[in-house]
């Protein structure tokens, strides 16, 4: 079986934008290839027929038309998941196994996705480490990074593996973290056995997200300078502080989201006038006519919401570092940085193709 499966060491890894890289790059070096996510958590309904939102958004871009319920023959549903844990699911990976046969008949090599951590679906007998054994396929696994990187578990999953473990990829390495990386994680992966393939940094645009869609998974609304929705935001500056010291961090961090009280129009204004990409008001308490006029002028869109500034910045450290990789711009900059990061002549070598 001619197989590649994209695991990773915790959900939000990258999974999606490290095998459309990938993907992307063997179409353009003529290798046929196929996709199928044999776990989706994420069920939706196309055309009357069910399938994992992931695998639809892959199979577009990829420019597949596979049938939904052979690229992902396991959806876990809430009526799924009281069966599995009943102990009424079984031969699912039997499913998976005729599913993945049928459709890499017809392909030079199928991408796998992986759903969750390489242990995801344990209670059910398909994580990734049983599908990658049970397929006898080759496997990359992505480590994001999160204060650390996951050396342990990376060491495991190459006693897990063995051969299938092509290699691994470390992504969105600060530059701060490079020293310790190079000097000593990078030379005891060697030693472990673990081939790192490519280490991706960190790219605040991979992880941004428009003010559309920030005013919605906030649960607020935009009340102003709406034609300018779809400006990005990176990341977020919270304004509780005097006027003089958020000016100094606030000249750093430029395209910051503002995450405000509403009765603050000193820092508001401050956040307009140098030009930030959105204001978010907590509270629900709304501006005074001067800051609203300033932002239509200005094309600077101001965000309301219920809660309270913690509350809210909290959300949008969880947005920013789970946000879907959807958009057109992140998609070409996404390949774009895994062509360049990662070695997939190597990948290729080892899938024989």
């Amino acid at each position: 079986m001619s197989g590649l499966y994209i695991g990773s060491t915790a959900g939000y890894s990258g999974k999606n934008m490290i095998a459309l890289g990938i993907g992307l790059w063997l179409q353009k070096n003529n290798v046929n290839v196929g996709y199928c996510k044999p776990v989706g958590a994420l069920p939706i309904e196309r055309d009357g027929k069910m399938g994992d939102e992931d695998a639809f958004f892959m199979q577009e871009i990829l420019g597949l038309d596979q049938d939904p319920t052979l690229v992902t023959p396991v959806l876990v549903t809430k009526d799924f998941k009281s069966r599995a844990f009943s102990g009424q699911c079984q031969d699912l990976m039997q499913k998976i196994k005729e599913s993945f046969t049928q459709l890499d008949s017809e392909r030079d090599v199928t991408l796998i996705a992986g759903s969750g951590s390489m242990y995801s679906g344990r209670y059910c007998g398909v994580d990734g480490v049983n599908v990658v054994r049970e397929l006898g396929c080759k496997c990359v696994i992505i480590d994001r990074f999160d204060r650390e990187l996951k050396y342990d578990y990376l060491a495991v999953m190459r006693e897990a593996l063995g051969e299938n473990l092509i290699g691994v990829v470390l992504n969105d390495v600060p530059e701060s973290y490079r020293d310790e990386l190079d000097n000593h994680l990078l030379p005891f992966l060697e030693r472990s056995g673990v081939k790192v393939l490519g280490v991706i940094p960190k790219d605040p645009l991979l992880g941004a997200i428009k003010v559309s869609d920030l005013a919605e998974r906030l649960n607020g609304k935009v009340i102003s300078a709406h034609g300018k929705s779809d400006r990005v935001v990176e990341n977020f500056l919270i304004g509780t502080m005097q006027v003089e010291n958020f000016l100094t961090h606030f000249k750093k961090h430029k395209n910051s989201a503002i995450i405000v009280g509403g009765d603050r129009s000193d820092v508001q204004l401050v956040a307009l006038e140098g030009g930030c990409p959105c204001i978010i008001l907590t509270g629900n308490l709304y501006p005074n006519d001067i800051i609203l006029t300033r932002s239509e002028v200005l094309e600077i869109p101001i965000i309301i919401v219920r809660e309270d500034t913690y509350s809210v910045a909290k959300k949008m450290e969880n947005l920013l570092t789970r946000h879907k990789f959807r958009d057109a711009v992140k998609i070409k900059q996404g390949a774009q940085i895994v062509s360049e990061q990662i070695d997939l002549e190597y990948i290729r070598q080892q899938l024989g193709v």
